[in-house]
């Protein structure tokens, strides 16, 4: 605490002596001021860490002796001192952004509070933080260790989620500790996959909610009891990503349910997403609908057949509602969704698909210079919530909430940090994902790979006779001997998804209650 330079601006800073001397006693240096003129004389001269201002004072008020003190520094902390509790004057000063206030009489502890809260309150944050997760650390080790169903790896998966963000502003090295943890859960919950996955796809009652559950779930229950629904679908959002949008969008919704649930395999916008507006496997959307499947090798896009995948599920259900869908891929198609929404929210349900942190992916992928400025989790966390913030989609949000509408909220998978190559040979049909591929002719260890050979055993198509699918696990990736070194440097250090990973297969779902109605 030394080293800290406090001003403090009293027309009677005579009578408060004894408080300037026990800060002294502290460490602090303080420099005082009898007026509003006399600080900004100062200021011009000499930087402070932190200001006390009196609100009533002869001459410049406090309120205006702040204003000016702060175009010459803008950054200074400074807490208001005031005799006055009228809620006005707070006002005005809460405008102004003072730190904080103190009414009068003030004793020195109270002094000496603020200003830990004013200017140490990160480091006090940061040592809690540390100290708490260092308490936690053994209990998650254990519930890594003792996962033995899928309700288990939610919870193992939460909590490491709860501390990557509660440690993302700590100054410390936890986070490294903390990333081991992650990369113990990722290769115990590829063993888990690996022992269980293809189980889910026989006749019991012990498969964890999936993709093509989502809609029989946890949308039409609501439509059957008269609700009105908005499903949203955030494409690539991950779990950790959701919890940062979550705070921002309380400010117009309590979230009722906050869930997880199982992303099939591929992890891929092509099967997942398929999967959840069908609410069938895309092997049966293949045999059912061949007309709206599109198969690896075809160029045409993926999921342009969402909107009448969502009918057919409609119409099995023996479903009546109204609805629309739409799907944004740009500012401007957002800003034109919520000009005309008021003519869709007649409907019993709206589903909305945003693209845009796909996009965000994708362009990380193809920029260094992009890469260099989100160069990890936590600045990726950061450029998503700015998104938010200053786009149409945060807009959107809002209208629902004033509309009274309630949100389903989901994604159709998450992704990964790829940091390790593994090599792979194909024929010129197989697929160019790197976190899995489907072909006939597949080359690969073994002992790197989850290998599925009868792709119908877990709901997927073949596109030929001898063709199985291959899906990579925890960071690795896929690359191609030809070009390795070229290929390896181009895509390490991207986020990709359609492997096997906590971050892409435990997938938020929330349900989302408008505050005003």
């Amino acid at each position: 605490m030394t080293n800290i330079h406090i001003l403090w601006v009293d027309d009677e800073i005579d009578l408060l002596r004894s408080h300037i001397l026990f800060l002294e006693s502290k460490g602090y240096t303080v420099t005082t001021a009898n007026s509003g003129h006399d600080a900004l004389a100062l200021c011009k001269k000499e930087t402070y860490d932190i200001a006390f201002l009196d609100e009533n004072m002869p001459g410049l008020s406090g309120l205006e002796t702040l204003s000016e003190i702060k175009k010459m520094q803008p950054a200074l902390p400074i807490i208001m001192i005031t005799k006055n509790e009228e809620e006005d004057i707070m006002e005005q000063a809460i405008g102004k952004k003072i730190a904080d206030y103190l009414i009068k009489p003030v004793n020195p502890n109270q002094i000496v509070m603020a200003i830990k809260k004013c200017l140490h309150s990160k480091q006090l944050i940061s040592d809690k933080v540390t100290s708490s997760y260092q308490s936690a650390f053994t209990q998650i080790g254990m519930e890594i260790n003792d996962t033995y169903t899928f309700e288990d790896w939610k919870k193992v998966y939460k909590h490491l989620v709860y501390w990557e963000l509660e440690l993302e502003h700590a100054d410390n090295q936890m986070d490294s500790l903390l990333m081991m943890q992650k990369n113990e859960a990722n290769a115990n919950f590829t063993k888990y996959i690996r022992k269980n996955y293809t189980s889910w796809f026989e006749p019991n009652d012990d498969k964890p909610l999936m993709s093509p559950d989502i809609f029989k779930s946890k949308v039409f229950p609501f439509l059957d009891k008269g609700e009105k629904v908005c499903f949203v679908v955030i494409y690539n959002l991950r779990f950790d990503q959701w919890k940062v949008l979550q705070k921002e969008l309380s400010q117009w919704f309590y979230t009722a349910d906050d869930d997880l649930y199982c992303g099939i395999l591929p992890t891929a916008t092509q099967y997942a997403r398929n999967a959840i507006f069908a609410g069938l496997m895309p092997l049966q959307i293949q045999k059912m609908f061949p007309h709206y499947w599109i198969e690896e090798e075809d160029e045409e896009g993926k999921n342009m057949k969402e909107e009448e995948l969502l009918q057919t599920q409609l119409d099995r259900f023996r479903k009546k509602y109204s609805f629309s869908y739409h799907k944004i891929n740009t500012s401007q198609a957002g800003e034109k969704l919520n000009e005309q929404i008021h003519q869709y929210l007649a409907n019993d349900l709206n589903v909305v698909v945003f693209n845009f942190i796909d996009m965000l992916s994708h362009v990380r992928t193809e920029s260094k210079i992009f890469r260099e400025l989100v160069p990890d989790e936590a600045a990726y966390r950061s450029l998503i919530l700015s998104w938010f913030k200053h786009s149409s989609t945060n807009d959107f949000f809002k209208i629902l909430a004033e509309k009274g509408i309630k949100v389903v909220l989901t994604t159709d998978h998450g992704t990964i940090r790829a940091k390790n190559p593994i090599k792979v040979v194909g024929d010129k049909n197989t697929n160019t994902n790197l976190r899995y591929k489907v072909g006939k002719n597949l080359s690969y260890n073994k002992k790197e790979v989850f290998p599925i050979t009868q792709p119908e055993l877990i709901g997927l198509p073949s596109p030929n006779i001898s063709s199985h699918y291959i899906f990579a696990t925890q960071e690795d990736f896929f690359a191609y001997p030809n070009n390795y070194n070229y290929y390896v440097s181009y895509y390490k250090d991207t986020f990709q998804h359609g492997g096997i990973s906590l971050e892409e297969m435990l997938i938020p779902i929330a349900v989302l209650e408008p505050k005003r109605k």
